[in-house]
């Protein structure tokens, strides 16, 4: 077996490679408005209802149709699911692991159209979409490899008179809640991550990009994973959301999401259900509002970079999207002009134009929450750009940054999660480390300054799960950047990290006596 490698990106440049993804986009624009059904048991299923997911470049364009699942059908999704994992849990890792390999394998050939699927339905540009289904094969190659390793892990002390082991077994059933702003990878990483460990799962994609899920349970098809570890329940997380968190043959819930809906799922994971038989594990990732220090002692050009492009990289929409901006106050006037003179460079419209830097934000509800941001941030400090929609008949949104906030400010504190940028002035450096974990969650963070004490203090003190020194806070890479928060942004998984099946498996000690 080679050693882990990250898949490479695509060269837009390259006449090859841009004529690649314009027929793949050409290609998917063809099977927008198809109808997508259900899986429980390895089988198709429908509903009597159907639900939509748009474009959100252009809502009035169907990308899929799917149905609506129902209580009942969520709880017949586990139960049948908890009958396989009888069998699957006692398939040997290598060929859990070799399925995986073939996952990745028809990901990277599938890629271009992937990444049209992500374009189209959760508005995506070319260079967003690709480092997505990336990080999908890359997802799926890694944890293929941990797997072989946790199943042959370091051996223990061994006592006089004893054999003594420690193997990790599976857990059971899991339902698997991905979330819509990285539908293709984040499910890919949670569900493959359960299933390689011989659990079997529930996916409950989001309502928005649902199509994207149903076409990467094509891929786990394809890969050869038996057609009943795995079950897909498009729908209403109201109406079916609530059954498979609290059924009691539920044994996990890998979300990713907000953190109002993560700590209720927590609360609800917590209640023993009668019947069930263990304390349910939860494994969330959730939000952040996640800060730059821009230091005295910066490189201002490469800072600027670095900022712009963690705060409007997909629209904004990433738990790890820089959304504050703290900087020095030695610096401050020059550098906010710096990242405005950027940020009016930036083009918005439907990503599915080369050209284009920003697509839209995901749908109608989140971009009147955003614009409402942006009116409060207009009282809350000076706004230095954007501020308001952007031309389309698109959810578009122009790149906002409001400079000269207040730690007490809402856009300071709240997790807005779109295009909007708050900048704030700190009287040194003590002070923006102090402003920078002046937060309810903890998630990324990336501090810039030539200062090799400050970078020390930083990797001490800044309070969050990914810190980036003279970087961008965004675009964290499987194997090399574990990903996962500290506070309300989650229970720090670390997913893409060495660790992270071990949320999946349960260790059992065995000790036995020897002549």
């Amino acid at each position: 077996m080679t050693p882990f490698v990250n898949e490479p990106y695509a060269d837009f440049s390259d006449p090859v490679q841009r004529a690649r993804q314009q027929a793949a986009l050409d290609s998917v624009r063809l099977e927008l408005g198809r109808s997508y059904p259900s899986r429980i048991a390895g089988s198709e299923c429908g509903a009597d209802a159907e639900f939509t997911s748009w474009n959100p470049a252009q809502p009035s364009q169907a990308v899929g149709f799917h149905c609506k699942a129902t209580p009942a059908m969520a709880a017949r999704a586990v139960e049948s699911a908890h009958a396989a994992f009888a069998t699957w849990s006692r398939t040997p890792a290598e060929q859990r692991a070799a399925h995986l390999f073939q996952a990745a394998a028809i990901l990277r050939r599938r890629k271009a159209e992937f990444n049209a699927w992500l374009t189209f339905e959760a508005g995506k540009t070319w260079p967003e979409a690709e480092g997505e289904t990336a990080e999908a094969i890359d997802f799926c190659d890694y944890y293929a490899r941990q797997m072989l390793r946790w199943n042959s892990p370091e051996p223990l002390v061994q006592l006089p008179g004893e054999r003594d082991q420690l193997r990790y077994l599976p857990l059971g059933v899991g339902v698997i809640i991905p979330p819509w702003n990285f539908p293709l990878a984040i499910l890919a990483g949670m569900a493959t991550a359960a299933l390689v460990a011989g659990n079997t799962v529930v996916i409950k994609p989001s309502s928005d990009t649902p199509t994207i899920a149903a076409k990467f349970i094509e891929v786990l098809i394809e890969a050869g994973f038996p057609p009943d570890t795995f079950a897909f329940l498009p729908g209403s997380g109201a109406a079916v959301g609530d059954v498979l968190v609290k059924h009691p043959l539920t044994r996990f819930i890998s979300f990713t999401g907000s953190r109002d809906v993560g700590l209720r799922l927590n609360s609800l994971a917590a209640q023993h259900q009668p019947g069930q038989l263990w304390i349910k594990r939860v494994i969330a990732e959730m939000g952040g509002k996640d800060a730059i220090i821009v230091d005295s002692e910066a490189d201002l050009e490469s800072a600027a970079q670095g900022v712009v492009a963690s705060a409007f990289g997909y629209q904004g929409q990433k738990c790890s999207a820089c959304s504050r901006a703290i900087v020095d106050t030695a610096v401050y006037d020059r550098f906010v002009e710096m990242i405005a003179e950027r940020t009016s460079r930036l083009t918005v419209g439907a990503p599915d134009d080369l050209s284009i830097d920003m697509g839209p934000v995901i749908n109608d509800k989140a971009r009147r929450s955003i614009l409402g941001y942006i009116e409060k941030g207009r009282k809350e400090g000076r706004l230095i750009a954007g501020g308001g929609p952007a031309p389309g008949p698109g959810y578009f949104i122009e790149p906002t940054i409001v400079a000269d906030v207040a730690s007490t400010a809402s856009i300071f504190q709240e997790e807005i999660f779109g295009p909007v940028l708050a900048v704030a002035k700190a009287d040194d450096f003590e002070h923006a480390l102090a402003l920078a974990n002046d937060s309810v969650y903890g998630l990324t963070g990336a501090i810039y300054t030539a200062n090799t004490a400050k970078l020390e203090a930083a990797k001490d003190r800044f309070h969050v799960g990914n810190l980036y020194l003279n970087r961008k806070c965004t675009g964290a890479m499987v194997g090399a950047h574990p990903f996962g928060g500290f506070n309300m942004s989650g229970t720090d998984s670390k997913a893409g990290g060495p660790d992270y099946l071990l949320q999946f498996l349960q260790a059992k000690s065995i000790a036995e006596k020897i002549a």
